[in-house]
């Protein structure tokens, strides 16, 4: 059965664990189908949504190697994306490093910091965390946005496969 033919409540069964803690998001794009490319359909309406329902998604983002990872609260699909560059298995400095970083980020924006990880490796995670450090919060809200873009596109793939 193609996505367009799937009720809204089978839809929203279907893809709302895509977005973080958030099935706002494909309840509002169920209810705009069909689209020509779901994704982009999904982005649209993130990119529609006022200012404190983007920063609402971007904080049901969990930190990197934080304490929802730490406490086993992590969705499925944020344990196996983390689990994917190591970050359930960080030597204590690694893990002093994420969670210096994981701070002064959280201080500075109020938000976490999100970046794909499996798009890049523990390295890269923390260079991109020391360089966002300075960018100005309009910026790392969108970078967080195109972030959270990536995440989803990466887990529609998946499902797509599956």
């Amino acid at each position: 059965m193609s996505d367009a033919a799937l009720s809204n409540a089978k839809f929203v069964e279907k893809f709302g664990f895509l977005f973080e803690h958030s099935p706002w998001v494909v309840k509002r794009a169920a209810a705009r189908r069909p689209f020509a490319d779901l994704h982009a359909g999904l982005m649209k309406v993130v990119a529609g949504a006022s200012e404190a329902e983007q920063l609402s998604l971007i904080r049901s983002h969990p930190e990197l190697a934080g304490k929802a990872a730490i406490d086993g609260t992590l969705t499925a699909e944020s344990t196996a994306e983390q689990a994917s560059v190591g970050l359930d298995r960080l030597t204590p400095a690694e893990y002093t490093r994420f969670n210096t970083l994981n701070a002064a980020y959280r201080n500075r924006f109020d938000f976490p910091f999100i970046v794909c990880v499996r798009l890049t490796d523990k390295a890269g995670i923390l260079a991109a965390m020391e360089s966002r450090l300075a960018n100005d919060r309009k910026t790392e809200l969108a970078a967080a946005i195109f972030e959270i873009g990536k995440i989803v596109k990466l887990r529609l793939q998946e499902v797509r496969e599956a």
